[in-house]
């Protein structure tokens, strides 16, 4: 073979690991905004609580958020291309299983696999890449897979809304199936496998606290609203979970091969960047989970229209990351860390600004376009912190650790900011139907539905004058939670930015090749 076959050949082998790597990444994380839309249909056909449609998101970022950095360990030990298509399999059946659901309890089960199937599927995206591409091809590889990566997080939701408008909430699920099995064929005909360090360490003890501690945690912040924090279940699980979290952060001091080195965050700037990164994704993840039941559920918008909302989100954080990666050089990481989450705020504090109706390019555009720019602003000022704060020969499990700790800020959000609107809608409802003088027997079944929010049936056979009355308190009664969710989310990303003030020290490359010089 001459050497322009053989250059030929790898560079379409090259397309087919990149096609792999892009196929897999857009799978697992269009399906979290495409479950977003198409959770208050999930509610409604299966008769389900708030809390079990939390349930439904928890349950998936819980594994997705634990096991992140032992998918990555299992990949460099046992085969990486093996790993990413045992992923591929379980999330792909998994799918199914979601679509095959009938109630909720296995959809929930169901999705726990999914995020199992996720964990050693999204880590193996980038070590595809990593391992098949010389580092002079690496970042141009790297900047097509975050391009395409980001055009199908756009255009997931709008279609995963079209689905569940025109046809049904199980195909938002089922759409997984085939592009499962064409990943799964490309693996095994077009990828070549790969390993990392042999070596390292499976850290099944540490895995195993985190899980056993996040879900402590969430389970007690869902179920505390419904149940009570005097409930027995509700304390033990709080106890368990924070009594998990603080055996992990022991286990990983301890262990000679930890999958959260905590080694890593004596650097000050890596430290103060996952500070920033837990409370500005808790803030995001928590907010825009409860934004589509909004939409849906108050504003009176389809499914498809609640997935384009957000679109002029995504077209300016893909507009302006080219950009926006240059700021560090120009200024440093610190400034942009600071100003962008602060701008940031101001997108989510006027997301608390719109009641029920009015025009979405006046309720709620300009909010989604303000934190799209904040948004911009940080984010790749944020991985390159996260790259430069350590060497080069441990970056990979800086990128690693720093992507768990964005998936568990949501997980937490989700939880936490539930049971703040639970609280604020139950108060405002009982308030508003006084007002409006319902019936007892009135009051007593709606009230008997209130985990539902909004997605509460107001019954028949009264005035269609009272039902509307009833119907507007209601919405409101989800506003004055809603809001109250905002302005939290918004107090979270201002601490982020102030995190970063404090935290994080940084001058532009081109300050520090001035002091060499000197």
């Amino acid at each position: 073979m001459s050497a322009a076959t053989a250059q030929s050949c790898a560079a379409r082998s090259q397309r087919w690991i990149l096609l792999a790597a892009i196929l897999g990444t857009s799978m697992a994380f269009i399906d979290g905004t495409v479950v977003n839309v198409a959770l208050p249909a999930i509610e409604r056909e299966m008769g389900a609580s708030t809390a079990d449609a939390q349930w439904v998101m928890e349950s998936y970022a819980l594994f997705l958020a634990s096991l992140l950095l032992v998918g990555g360990v299992l990949g460099d030990r046992f085969g990486r291309r093996r790993i990413f298509m045992i992923g591929t399999a379980l999330f792909t059946l998994a799918s199914v299983a979601c679509a095959c659901s009938t109630t909720v309890i296995p959809l929930i089960i169901a999705r726990a696999a999914q995020g199992v199937g996720a964990a050693l599927l999204v880590p193996g995206s980038l070590a595809l890449i990593s391992a098949n591409f010389a580092a002079t091809q690496r970042g141009a590889a790297i900047g097509t897979w975050s391009a395409c990566s980001g055009i199908t997080a756009a255009i997931g939701p709008v279609i995963g809304g079209f689905l569940v408008d025109h046809y049904s909430w199980i195909w938002a699920f089922l759409v997984n199936a085939p592009v499962g099995l064409v990943l799964l064929w490309i693996c095994a005909r077009k990828v070549p496998e790969s390993r990392g360090q042999v070596g390292r360490r499976i850290d099944v003890r540490g895995a195993s606290l985190v899980t056993l501690g996040l879900a402590g945690v969430v389970y007690a912040l869902i179920e505390a609203p419904s149940r009570g924090w005097s409930a027995g279940e509700v304390w033990m699980a709080a106890a368990m979970g924070m009594l998990g979290l603080l055996l992990f952060v022991r286990e990983e001091a301890r262990s000679a091969g930890p999958m959260l080195p905590l080694t890593l965050f004596h650097e000050r700037n890596f430290a103060g960047a996952n500070v920033l990164t837990l409370l500005l994704y808790a803030a995001l993840g928590g907010s825009l989970f409860f934004l589509p039941l909004n939409l849906i559920q108050v504003q009176g918008y389809g499914a498809t229209e609640a997935g384009a909302a957000l679109l002029p989100f995504i077209a300016i954080m893909f507009a302006l990351s080219r950009w926006a990666g240059g700021l560090v050089d120009r200024f440093g990481s610190r400034p942009p860390l600071i100003v962008g989450p602060l701008i940031a705020a101001v997108g989510f504090a006027l997301f608390a600004w719109p009641s029920v109706g009015g025009s979405y390019w006046t309720a709620f555009f300009p909010a989604i376009c303000i934190l799209g720019l904040g948004m911009s602003i940080t984010v790749a000022p944020l991985t390159t912190t996260v790259m430069n704060a350590v060497g080069e020969e441990r970056a990979g499990t800086a990128s690693g650790v720093n992507n768990a700790v964005s998936r568990t800020g949501p997980l937490l959000a989700i939880a936490l900011f539930g049971m703040l609107l639970t609280l604020s809608f139950n108060q405002s409802l009982s308030l508003r139907l006084a007002d409006v003088h319902a019936p007892p027997a009135l009051v007593a079944s709606l009230l008997a539905q209130r985990e539902k929010l909004a997605g509460i049936v107001v019954p028949s056979g009264y005035p269609a004058e009272l039902r509307a009355a009833v119907r507007q308190a209601i919405e409101l009664s989800f506003v004055d939670g809603f809001r109250r969710v905002m302005w939290l989310s918004a107090m979270l990303a201002l601490l982020s930015g102030v995190s970063a003030a404090i935290l994080i020290r940084g001058k532009p490359a081109s300050h520090a090749v001035n002091e060499l010089e000197r």
